[in-house]
């Protein structure tokens, strides 16, 4: 367990420096300027479109430098620990969440995102969470149609809809 929290501490920071920097492009630098133009206030126009996910990767990256100091200190429990990372149950649920979310990336080509999310609840709180039929349906049902209208209709952001396409020509023609 020790080794985990360092090594993913570690590994996340890595990941929140490149986040910071890809937040920067395009265009990675204004010579005009002297800085990220699209990560910075560009004539008085308010943040760039790389402002938020520089910010939110900031805050990654010192949370990490955060659990690192913890670490070193030895403060937090998973430093003092010396469980294994993973048991036989945790390597199990592992393996079917993780298969599930393969699962979900594959049927976004097949029955699009929105049927692929539709399913993927489906398994999730059903056969893995083990809750009733009424919720899981419930739910599995509201996710998808919020998210259309969150990204479709107020975004204008169209997400893949595989061969579920058909279906959405008369939600265009009512929202858009």
């Amino acid at each position: 367990m020790r080794k985990a929290e360092i090594v993913t501490a570690i590994v996340l920071a890595i990941l929140s420096l490149y986040f910071m920097w890809k937040s920067g492009e395009p265009p990675a630098w204004n010579p005009d300027a002297g800085r990220f133009a699209n990560v910075g206030i560009i004539d008085g126009e308010g943040p760039g479109s790389g402002f938020w996910p520089f910010c939110l990767s900031f805050v990654m990256f010192l949370s990490c430098c955060w659990i690192m100091v913890n670490w070193f200190r030895g403060t937090s429990a998973p430093s003092q620990s010396t469980e294994p990372f993973l048991d036989a149950y945790g390597r199990k649920m592992l393996l079917l969440v993780g298969g599930g979310l393969l699962g979900f990336l594959v049927m976004i080509e097949i029955a699009g995102f929105y049927g692929a999310i539709f399913l993927f609840m489906i398994y999730y709180m059903y056969v893995l969470g083990r809750h009733s039929v009424v919720q899981t349906l419930s739910i599995a049902t509201a996710l998808p149609v919020i998210s259309f209208f969150f990204f479709d209709v107020a975004m204008r952001i169209v997400l893949p809809k595989g061969y579920m396409e058909p279906l959405f020509i008369p939600l265009y023609d009512i929202f858009l």
